[in-house]
């Protein structure tokens, strides 16, 4: 079974030139992509159902989708830098052992907080996972067909933002919500077999032995203290000695977290980057497309759910169009960059994105509302996913590696506040915190106003493309 897989998932790659080993390596790093992926677009569709479980509300476990994020946005670079100091098949094996074990516990959680803490620290497996799947991937294959294998395997990452949502509709509505935790575990075995059998251990020698833990820490818990503050203020009152205090405590860590990427021979992020002003946009406009993406995903969901009444089975057949879109679109923005500025890509990527939101909140058809969901998800994947390609054109050579961290955990953390502070002021505009996630109009006027993120983003990337500033921000470039 183990061997058709294999051969299944390498017959994508073109060429024929593959190995039965070459082929489960591929193979190896396939599966640990696509379950990871699979697992976060599940996850939107279960919260309306694991919050009636626990007889809590929905926007009350956003959590489980913003402090998820967090733990991989603070640890995937330290994941990626770990692996080249101590052996890319170790550190994956770890990631998904790590992964699969705490998938388990998440499945077993009688609580919301149980749950959301299992689910934070089940980021920390996939912040392992995540940057180490490609890694492995370009260290075994070391000549041409290294473009092909790495396709494969971001293909399948593809397929699995695809089959997320339905996969997520499907067991939460006729099965349990709880059994697509276990789904994972049988994958990240099967994935975990598979390095300890065929992939060899590497590693780069040259790699420094410093990991920048503080900082990953200052940064973690600076975010988590703000996103707390957001989250309770209402209920503790937004000028209460709690709220001041924790919002106080998340502004200190992040003011040490900048001391401490200034000091330390490895940062966690590059902050001269931040110098480069084209560099700057371009991040912060992809990084706003990601919150778009986060903020249609997690809203959506409720709105089909708890505001329209769709059980999660149907909601995930609706959603399939929005991934679909985005996968498509994220699979072909390389090819398309080659063609076209990527800045201009984006820019019209998060210009649809943003018109389509803004028709979503109209329609009320069902079948319209999954083609503007379509239109919408191509939108979303051309604006995040050429973000990488289009500020690796702006940094010098020996600083690319660096660039693509920075722009990596931009992307994670942004989306990750964005769920938290969205969150709040739904409840805000509804007036109910308990009834908040079936108030449409209320969602609806959230999802307007994240489409104006959309256009001031499409607008930023618009404006540094002028030929003026691009003279002039080519010329602030570090060295």
């Amino acid at each position: 079974m183990r061997h058709h897989v294999a051969d299944q998932i390498a017959g994508t790659v073109s060429g024929g030139s593959f190995s039965h080993r070459d082929r489960a390596v591929i193979v190896a790093a396939a599966l640990s992509m696509l379950i990871v992926q699979m697992d976060w677009f599940a996850l939107d569709l279960m919260l309306p159902v694991i919050a009636r479980d626990f007889g809590t509300s929905s926007t009350d476990l956003q959590w489980l989708v913003s402090g998820y994020m967090v733990a991989v946005g603070a640890l995937m670079i330290v994941g990626g830098r770990a692996a080249d100091l101590h052996g890319r098949r170790r550190v994956i094996v770890l990631g998904l052992i790590t992964f699969a074990a705490l998938s388990v516990v998440c499945s077993a959680a009688q609580n919301a907080p149980w749950l959301i803490a299992a689910r934070v620290v089940q980021g920390t497996g996939a912040a392992l996972i995540f940057p180490v799947s490609v890694a492995v991937v370009t260290s075994y294959f070391r000549d041409e067909r290294q473009g092909r294998a790495v396709g494969t395997v971001l293909a399948f990452s593809s397929v699995g933002t695809a089959l997320g949502p339905f996969v997520g509709g499907v067991f939460a509505e006729h099965v349990s919500w709880r059994a697509v935790f276990l789904l994972n575990v049988p994958v990240c075995l099967a994935a975990v077999l598979l390095v300890l059998r065929f992939v060899p251990e590497s590693r780069d020698e040259r790699a420094t032995r410093h990991l920048d833990l503080p900082g990953a820490a200052a940064v973690a818990l600076g975010l988590a203290c703000l996103m707390v503050a957001v989250d309770q203020g209402q209920g503790w009152g937004w000028g209460s000695a709690a709220t001041l205090a924790t919002a106080a405590a998340g502004i200190a860590f992040l003011v040490l977290f900048v001391a401490v990427e200034r000091r330390t021979p490895e940062p966690l992020i590059d902050l001269s980057l931040f110098r480069n002003v084209k560099f700057d946009v371009i991040t912060l406009a992809g990084s706003l497309s990601n919150v778009v993406y986060c903020l249609i995903a997690v809203f959506s969901a409720l709105y089909l759910q708890q505001a329209r009444g769709l059980s999660p089975f149907h909601a995930g057949l609706i959603f399939l169009a929005l991934s679909c879109g985005v996968g498509a679109a994220s699979y072909r923005a390389g090819q398309l960059a080659l063609r076209w500025r990527a800045e201009r890509l984006m820019a019209c990527g998060m210009l649809t994105s943003g018109a389509g939101l803004l028709v979503l909140t109209w329609v009320r058809p069902l079948g319209w509302y999954a083609v503007v969901f379509l239109v919408c998800g191509v939108g979303i994947g051309l604006g995040w996913a050429l973000t990488n390609v289009a500020t690796q054109a702006h940094v010098p050579a020996e600083r690319t590696g660096a660039a693509s961290g920075l722009v990596l955990t931009s992307l994670v953390l942004f989306g990750a506040v964005s769920v938290a502070v969205a969150a709040t002021v739904l409840e805000v505009v509804s007036g109910s915190p308990s009834t908040a996630a079936a108030d449409g109009p209320a969602i609806e006027t959230v999802l307007r106003g994240t489409s104006v993120l959309a256009f001031l983003g499409a607008f930023g990337l618009l404006a540094v493309s002028a030929p003026g500033l691009r003279a002039r921000a080519g010329s602030t470039v570090p060295g």
